[in-house]
């Protein structure tokens, strides 16, 4: 078992994966594991999405590919222009074929949902990477609108997409990018 600082630095970004699925069982006990997260107030106020189907996983890729286009068109501002050539390429996954995405959400009347899911997202890499597993938070998987989709996944109403996680067997883990020391502006004692 890996020590906590050894976790800490092992901790990948992963964005190619083994054609093998993750136990649900396992998916389950990371999520368990998640809620032990600090949460303002202590509101628990994260919720849980998992899609372990491709077909499903597909269309959400493509609904979120098409409303990222539909926004950088009206405000190019709204996403990098590197990733436009992506969005429009039918094969590109933003979920990177993974086999298995988890949805952080949570209720759109939550002032501290961001900080809260974002506490719990790293729960989750933690709890991925002790078990020999690889995330990644996929930003780009988060614009999903269509009413319809919504109510295929289950997702309430009431509530937004914080955190799209994939999750996975890493096909192998990337060296660790050059960190930057702590930027301490001033200490006050």
């Amino acid at each position: 078992m890996m020590t906590f600082t050894e976790l800490l630095k092992n901790r990948r970004a992963i964005r190619d994966f083994q054609a093998k699925d993750v136990s649900l069982d396992i998916v389950k006990e990371i999520l368990k594991e998640s809620c032990l997260a600090p949460s303002a107030s202590n509101g628990q106020p994260c919720q849980f999405i998992i899609v372990n189907n491709k077909q499903i996983m597909k269309k959400l890729s493509d609904e979120s590919k098409k409303n990222l286009l539909q926004d950088f068109f009206k405000n190019p501002a709204s996403l990098n222009p590197t990733y436009e050539a992506l969005m429009k390429d039918e094969n590109f996954n933003v979920y990177y074929n993974a086999p298995c995405l988890i949805y952080v959400i949570g209720s759109v009347n939550v002032r501290s949902l961001d900080v809260d899911c974002a506490l719990a997202v790293s729960y989750i890499m933690f709890g991925a990477a002790q078990r020999g597993l690889g995330t990644c938070w996929i930003n780009l998987g988060a614009y999903i609108r269509d009413q319809k989709i919504k109510a295929e996944i289950g997702m309430p109403d009431d509530c937004r997409i914080v955190a799209p996680i994939i999750i996975g067997y890493p096909k192998e883990i990337p060296s660790a990018s050059e960190r930057h020391v702590p930027q301490i502006l001033k200490i006050v004692s």
